[in-house]
């Protein structure tokens, strides 16, 4: 069986549709200033935990007189592969 919307059946869909838009965008914006402060709360204190971590870091490390120099980390010696070619010396002709 074929069944048909009714008129009356269609406006008070359409009506219910914009009921609840508008119903959403009005709780919207009576919630966003919660939602926003509860959204920077958070990464503040994200943020703060990550600021404390590196000053416990730096305030266990060692006074260093002035111009004293330390290197904490050596970088890795790449090994150079000798046999890529041969070195042209190159001028410059005016």
């Amino acid at each position: 069986m074929l069944q048909f919307a009714s008129a009356t059946g269609l406006v008070r869909m359409i009506l219910i549709i914009l009921l609840i838009y508008f119903g959403v965008k009005i709780l919207a914006r009576l919630l966003s200033p919660f939602l926003a402060r509860f959204v920077i709360k958070k990464a503040e204190q994200r943020f703060g935990g990550q600021f404390g971590q590196f000053q416990k870091q730096q305030q266990k490390q060692k006074p260093q007189k002035e111009g004293e120099v330390t290197i904490d980390k050596i970088p890795e010696q790449k090994a150079s592969n000798k046999d890529v070619g041969d070195y042209v010396d190159f001028e410059e002709i005016d």
